[in-house]
């Protein structure tokens, strides 16, 4: 995991937890205003965890999927790989 993906997660999860204890902190409000608010906060953060489960679970699936790939067809991975090196390498080359 590259270190974007580490703050993306981490801010997302402090997030949650910000969330949570907004939550936790209103419980006892009972302006209309403030159970609506609470209302939409609750379920925009149970929608965001299950995406976020789901975007996981995709994510697990690619990986796993790209694993199997190159496990089973060694040599033209690393002809692809190779390849692309060569041309990124062309291409970089030119701009300076």
């Amino acid at each position: 995991m590259n270190s974007y993906t580490k703050a993306v997660q981490r801010e997302l999860k402090n997030l949650a937890e910000d969330s949570e204890a907004l939550l936790a902190a209103t419980a006892d409000a009972a302006e209309h205003k403030v159970v609506e608010a609470r209302k939409r906060l609750m379920t925009a953060l149970e929608k965001s965890k299950r995406v976020w489960g789901q975007m996981q679970d995709h994510a697990r699936e690619g990986a796993q999927a790209a694993d199997e790939a190159i496990c089973n067809h060694p040599y033209q991975a690393a002809g692809v790989a190779l390849g692309l090196g060569v041309v990124l390498g062309c291409l970089l080359a030119r701009r300076k």
